[in-house]
């Protein structure tokens, strides 16, 4: 699926979106924060963004501006009223940027985004259904980090069922209720850290084979050694990929 960056206000509006195209794409909500934007991008590697002028005051303008200058060949589409539009009227003479004008229906919304992305309507309804048909492989995510949990879990969300742990004993807790195909572990925890949560993993006979990709926040040589040494199904580096996470998922299990 394809992923879109979905930026705006959280109002009933966005939420009606969000549930809408998060049928037919990998939708990554995101607040109006510049910053927060920033990381998203990095974080999510869209194939578009999609932008919820609703409300938005001239300081959004940052965001404008770091998608002409550091990501000048990912679409984004916008949309908006005439005076929501007219605070950034002059990025739209940029063919980057394309403006619709509000109020407009989930359907229309759609044909657009295929048609920047070169998608069949059609055929994104077709694997719709055929999703919905199949059985979702099961994803567990133990990170301290609840922002982290999050977003992973809204890219992943529609292709896999996913669960969230904060702690390796929590994690453990929900080993105990259901087993998942593939585990995300945090190798940085506080109290029970990864290595102790991947020893008590690995000595229960019904989840010593599922594979465990540790998330790592340190790159240095010797960190990542001690990581090796635990031999691990794989290991990331944080913040993670979404495209990373979803060919690791396929690749291991």
């Amino acid at each position: 699926m394809k992923k879109i960056l979905f930026v705006g206000k959280f109002n009933p509006l966005t939420e009606d979106t969000n549930f809408f195209l998060g049928q037919y794409f990998t939708l990554q909500l995101c607040s109006e924060s510049p910053d927060a934007v920033k990381g998203m991008l990095k974080m999510c590697d869209p194939d578009l963004v999609l932008i919820s002028l609703v409300g938005l005051s001239p300081e959004f303008a940052p965001v404008f501006q770091e998608l002409e200058i550091n990501y000048k060949k990912l679409p984004v589409i916008t949309f908006g009223t005439e005076g929501e539009m007219a605070e950034f009227k002059d990025f739209f003479a940029n063919s980057q940027f394309q403006a619709l004008r509000r109020p407009i229906s989930n359907p229309d919304l759609l044909y657009a985004i295929c048609r920047r992305l070169n998608l069949d309507p059609d055929e994104l309804e077709q694997q719709k259904k055929e999703r919905a048909g199949r059985k979702k492989k099961h994803v567990l995510l133990v990170d301290d980090d609840p922002t982290l949990l999050r977003g992973l879990k809204t890219l992943l969300q529609e292709e896999y069922k996913v669960s969230m742990a904060v702690s390796g004993a929590q994690a453990m807790m929900i080993l105990g209720k259901g087993m998942p195909d593939i585990i995300f572990l945090d190798y940085e925890m506080p109290v029970c850290d990864g290595r102790q949560t991947l020893q008590m993993i690995r000595e229960m006979e019904e989840t010593k084979d599922v594979p465990v990709v540790f998330l790592t926040g340190v790159a240095d040589r010797e960190h990542v050694q001690a990581i090796l040494d635990l031999k691990p199904a794989a290991y990331l580096l944080k913040p993670p990929v979404a495209a990373t996470i979803i060919q690791m998922i396929e690749n291991l299990t």
